[in-house]
């Protein structure tokens, strides 16, 4: 204990107390001993800087809280007086006189600077990770390259029946299949002159050009010969096509195919966002510091995770980058790993590993940004993640432009603090709240120095959009809350607001996640919307869809989709005012009723029960027809705040709700009969985790803005023995 007696401080057994602020003991070892270890600032240093930023802001971030409850308050009124004569020209005018809807900017352009071509010039997947998972976050961040040939041969893109099931090992048809659409590909995308990637029979390799040998003899080279960059140091073709590099693996013993191509491995997860928040579940202190742990370990290139494989240890590590050849002879690098992104938590979480001189916890998302820039700090000093030297921070639910410009006022403290110039903190904001939505382009201009992306966020984005509109009236269906006329002008408006503002070729403009991981078929057939959209990015939910998603990118040009959209897309602010609202509950049916509350409640309690139980943020869960999707605290956002209104308009009793819950508890035990850590909610129907994902409904008009991070922390804390 000797080395924690710091001058002006007071040790006790669990807590130390510095500058006023009342700290977590082994927090501050951790901070002390591993994040302050090989840099210039110390242990005492960081926690001043901590004092005096959260007696700046705490305040402020209260006072913003606050604005969000206000501003509910007054919404609901006008909703419940204007209930049966709603008039949307009105309700426009009623948003603008409270300050909800804002005055739109002046036209202006992004100016951020030293920002990583990942994200300005290159389009691509990216993935999302719960940072709490060290092997999780080791894979995502690993699967900046990724094999075709496992992704097709893997997933439903060849359906597994017939002679491809892979019912038995390595099933010779399903490889010839694998081969020939592998080739398909390479058609497309860096075709050669009359011929196909089918009819090759060898490739010769020369320093600056290559030459196919065809099955009738013939000779071929590439239609674009520039797409050939050099060869990597095991001897296999790298190529390059819209900004996204490829490497035809050559081995002619071992390949199935006659042109000796073994493998195409393609640059897949460009960047990956390791996430605090909505697929994290830290609740404790040990949680929290452990998810700092792994993010401190992403920093310093350092993170490993070891386990057991068909009874043999395994160690897993980042990966180190590539070497190449050039066609010129120049030896050059590749990065072997995704561009890492943090997202941080919200404004409304607060954390008891670093109390207030009165008591009170702190903010949260204002001890996220000290930690990482912290951590990242031994980034800065290698530069082996940011070539630029930044910081990517994503921040989301944020809900104004106000907030916004607290979020850049607080990177600006910590820089600081930290002795970092300014804007090395960049911001990517999420779009997923309905009052950033409408000012938007406000919110932009405020981090116009500091921002790398927006992204939409359409599952919070529902789920804010019921909640706003809670006392409005019954919302329709959730699948036909998808087709309504609000959620494309919201799309919409994410790409027209970038583009407008500078992102082209500065910036990301992002799209949501693909939520069904073993459909991978569907995602290739649906996920290139995302891009004929304009957006630069998109999530995935694994480095194999990222690997699939990657195909994409190199069949169309994002780039080029941005230029032709620039002038053209406007979007209406009535349309993204439209209401989600059933037109009459009188064609309702009974069945209709039941059917809705049952897969709400199922998919509740599906999510709910590994949260509170084992603490997992974000995992495959299985839907009412045993289709996986992934879950995390947004999709259950949606469907609570569903329920919640249903059962506030009339449309569904208490009695109803509790007897779909009981019947669904029964499904998800029978869903989960593997889990050897799984305890079942049926017949008791008293565990925490059941009683968790009534309160999300029963309690859901009253929850701040449908969030559901208080219920979850309550009685996952009561799981823990916190309480």
């Amino acid at each position: 204990m000797a080395d924690l007696l710091l001058q002006d401080s007071k040790v006790s057994i669990s807590k130390v107390e510095f500058d006023g602020l009342e700290i977590d003991r082994d927090f501050y070892i951790f901070i002390e001993t591993e994040v302050c270890s090989g840099l210039a600032i110390d242990v005492q240093e960081f926690f001043s800087s901590l004092a005096l930023i959260v007696s700046a802001l705490s305040v402020k971030n209260s006072d913003l809280l606050n604005k969000r409850d206000e501003l509910q308050t007054q919404i609901d009124a006008w909703h419940t007086e204007n209930i049966a004569n709603f008039d949307a020209s009105k309700y426009k005018d009623f948003l603008t006189n409270i300050g909800y809807v804002l005055p739109q900017p002046d036209d202006f352009s992004i100016e951020v600077d030293n920002v990583d071509d990942e994200i300005t010039l290159i389009a691509g997947p990216q993935l999302v990770v719960p940072i709490s998972n060290a092997r999780f976050s080791l894979n995502a961040v690993n699967a900046r390259w990724g094999s075709l040939f496992d992704s097709l041969y893997g997933t439903d893109v060849i359906p597994n029946k017939g002679s491809m099931a892979t019912s038995f090992a390595h099933n010779l048809h399903r490889v010839k299949k694998t081969a020939e659409l592998a080739c398909d590909f390479l058609d497309e995308v860096v075709p050669i002159k009359g011929a196909s990637y089918r009819q090759i029979i060898a490739v010769e390799k020369h320093p600056s050009q290559l030459i196919f040998i065809l099955s009738n003899g013939q000779n071929a080279a590439l239609v674009d010969e520039k797409k050939f960059i050099g060869f990597s140091s095991s001897g296999n073709i790298l190529l390059l096509n819209n900004n996204l590099h490829m490497e035809i693996v050559l081995d002619q013993e071992s390949s199935y195919h006659k042109s000796g191509i073994f493998d195409v491995l393609l640059e897949s997860a460009i960047s990956t966002i390791v996430d605090f928040e909505d697929s994290a579940s830290t609740v404790s202190g040990e949680e929290k510091i452990d998810a700092y742990r792994i993010y401190l370990g992403l920093m310093k290139r350092d993170l490993s995770f070891s386990f057991v494989k068909n009874g043999e240890k395994l160690e897993r590590d980042m990966n180190e980058d590539l070497s190449y050849t050039d066609v010129k002879g120049r030896s050059k690098n590749l990065s072997g790993c995704s561009l890492i992104l943090v997202r941080h938590v919200g404004l409304h979480m607060f954390t008891d590993l670093v109390k207030a001189p009165n008591g009170d916890s702190i903010p949260e998302g204002i001890l996220d940004v000290m930690v990482t820039t912290l951590a990242g700090l031994h980034d800065l000093t290698s530069k082996r993640n940011s070539k630029k030297g930044s910081l990517y921070v994503v921040k989301p639910k944020m809900h104004s432009p106000a907030e916004v410009a607290f979020t850049v006022k607080l990177f600006s403290l910590v820089e600081k603090a930290l002795n970092l110039q300014e804007n090395t903190i960049k911001i990517g904001i999420m779009d997923e709240e309905r009052r950033a939505t409408l000012n938007l382009k406000a919110c932009v201009k405020e981090a116009k120095n500091r921002i790398i992306f927006i992204n939409t966020g359409f599952l919070d984005r529902t789920g804010d959009e019921i909640h706003t509109s809670m006392l409005a009236g019954p919302m329709r269906r959730k699948n036909e809350i998808k087709e309504e006329v609000w959620l494309d002008a919201y799309e919409r408006n994410n790409v027209s607001v970038g583009l407008q503002s500078g992102f082209f070729k500065r910036a990301q403009i992002g799209k949501g996640m693909w939520a069904q991981p073993d459909l991978m078929r569907d995602m290739l057939d649906t996920k290139m919307l995302h891009l004929e959209a304009g957006a630069s990015c998109a999530w995935v939910p694994s480095p194999t869809a990222a690997t699939l998603h990657a195909t994409h990118y190199h069949r169309f040009s994002v780039h080029h989709c941005q230029q032709e959209l620039q002038e053209s897309l406007q979007v209406d602010q009535e349309d993204l005012l439209k209401l989600p609202l059933m037109k009459s509950t009188e064609n309702l049916s009974k069945e209709a009723i039941s059917d809705e509350i049952h897969n709400n409640a199922q998919g509740i309690l599906g999510y709910v029960v590994r949260w509170v139980d084992q603490g997992v943020g974000c995992s495959k869960v299985q839907d009412i027809n045993h289709v996986g999707l992934m879950e995390d605290r947004a999709t259950l956002r949606i469907s609570s705040q569903h329920m919640a209104n249903w059962l506030h308009h009339g449309i569904c009793c208490e009695e109803e709700v509790r007897s779909a819950f009981e019947e669904m508890a029964v499904l998800v035990d029978e869903q989960n009969k593997n889990d050897p850590n799984y305890q079942n909610m049926a017949p008791s129907f008293d565990g925490f985790a059941y009683q968790a994902s009534l309160a999300l409904v029963f309690e859901g008009k009253e929850q701040p803005n449908g969030y559901t991070e208080d219920v979850l922390i309550r009685f996952r804390r009561k799981v823990l023995g916190l309480d």
